[in-house]
């Protein structure tokens, strides 16, 4: 038809060949969540087998994440969680943005404690390697 102009045919929404919709993207995406979990799991068991009571996984904030939240007592725990092949490589995958991150979202969540910043708190990390065994770096993020 004269005067007709034809639209160029479109992908639907999502598909396509960018690299977030790639497969091999995807699986990897998936495999690393669930490594990730799997991780955070042994690490809630071994605080957990030691008497802390756990109040959230992957709690988020407007200042980003905290992997697990619990309580040792009167005190607030607040862990990262990191793996790797060695407890050496997870420990080198923690940066300062990432500490500064951890803080902010942990002051966020004790904004809902009565005693707010005021708190009894801990930041620890909690080391996986790549058998699953836990090691836990006590107060590893205090300024």
């Amino acid at each position: 038809m004269a005067g007709t102009r034809m639209a160029a045919a479109r992908p639907a929404a999502g598909a396509g060949t960018g690299a977030a919709g790639h497969p091999q993207r995807r699986l990897a995406g998936r495999r690393s969540e669930i490594v990730g979990r799997t991780a955070e799991d042994a690490a809630a068991d071994h605080f957990l087998r030691a008497g802390a009571r756990l109040v959230a996984r992957r709690w988020r904030g407007e200042g980003g994440e905290i992997d697990l939240v619990l309580r040792e007592g009167g005190t607030h725990v607040f862990v990262e969680v990191k793996r790797a092949g060695t407890w050496a490589a997870a420990a080198a995958r923690i940066g300062p943005r990432q500490v500064a991150r951890v803080m902010a979202a942990a002051l966020e969540f004790l904004a809902g404690d009565p005693r707010g910043q005021d708190a009894e708190m801990r930041f620890d990390v909690a080391l996986v390697d790549g058998t699953g065994r836990v090691e836990v770096m006590r107060n590893a993020l205090a300024a």
